[in-house]
């Protein structure tokens, strides 16, 4: 049994969850394909599917957040696999992140580097050679 399968959806905490949607889809270059108010719930929540995986980003508005992480940063960093970590940093941070850790080699084949975005998450990215080798050997089966 496996029991962690896989990343389902990521989600991000924002005071003002409309400006956090342009923000987000500025920068994927996407809309969000799902949202609480267009499906009659009310605001809250939007959703992303981006990346080779359709990975869900999720965003809630911080009024539901779970006792705690209303004000609080999370301990954990989720590393998003970019092509190319100098070039997403530099256009994440010209969209008003603030570097939090700067790019750094982790060993052969893994960089990192990480940001807080304008809502105070904090957002990793990663080249990650392991990433591409698993793209590369299941992308003919999906």
């Amino acid at each position: 049994m496996n029991t962690l399968r896989g990343l389902c959806t990521f989600n991000l905490w924002a005071d003002d969850l409309r400006a956090a949607t342009r923000w987000y889809a500025e920068l994927l270059g996407v809309e969000p394909y799902f949202s609480s108010e267009a499906a009659g719930r009310g605001p809250g929540y939007v959703e992303f599917r981006i990346g080779d995986y359709q990975h869900e980003l999720g965003i809630i508005d911080r009024r539901f957040a779970p006792p705690g992480l209303a004000t609080a940063r999370g301990g954990t960093v989720v590393y998003w696999h970019v092509d190319d970590i100098a070039a997403t940093l530099e256009r994440l941070l010209s969209l008003g992140a603030q570097l939090l850790e700067g790019i750094t080699e982790r060993g052969p084949g893994f960089v990192t580097a990480s940001v807080i975005d304008p809502f105070g998450n904090v957002l990793g990215i990663m080249f990650n050679r392991h990433y591409l080798d698993i793209l590369g050997g299941t992308r003919g089966q999906r």
